[in-house]
């Protein structure tokens, strides 16, 4: 007789995921990365921008506008600081306390 193991859900997946060594540390830059994405793509949309001209203003290429705005890293201070000056915006970047 064979025993029939019951399938994984996604929750006990994840949860299992992130105890394995490093795992927290990794979701929370993903999450950083995200962000930081999701915040120049709607500034850029909101100028009526195409990933191809912010690239032109911040001195990028088009593909790297659009791995910064899928989350696809997490860029440097000095790459932050040319994508804001390109969308006339102010970079601000926070330690405080927990």
């Amino acid at each position: 007789m064979t025993v029939v193991e019951r399938e994984e859900t996604w929750s006990e997946l994840r949860e299992r995921r992130l105890a394995e060594p490093g795992a927290a540390d990794a979701y929370g830059a993903a999450r950083m990365a995200f962000e930081i994405g999701q915040t120049v793509r709607r500034m850029r949309e909101e100028r009526g921008w195409s990933q191809s001209r912010l690239g032109a203003a911040a001195g990028m290429t088009q593909s790297a506008v659009a791995r910064l705005e899928a989350g696809g890293g997490i860029p440097t201070l000095t790459v932050l600081e040319r994508v804001a000056a390109a969308l006339d915006a102010r970079l601000s970047v926070e330690i405080v306390a927990a």
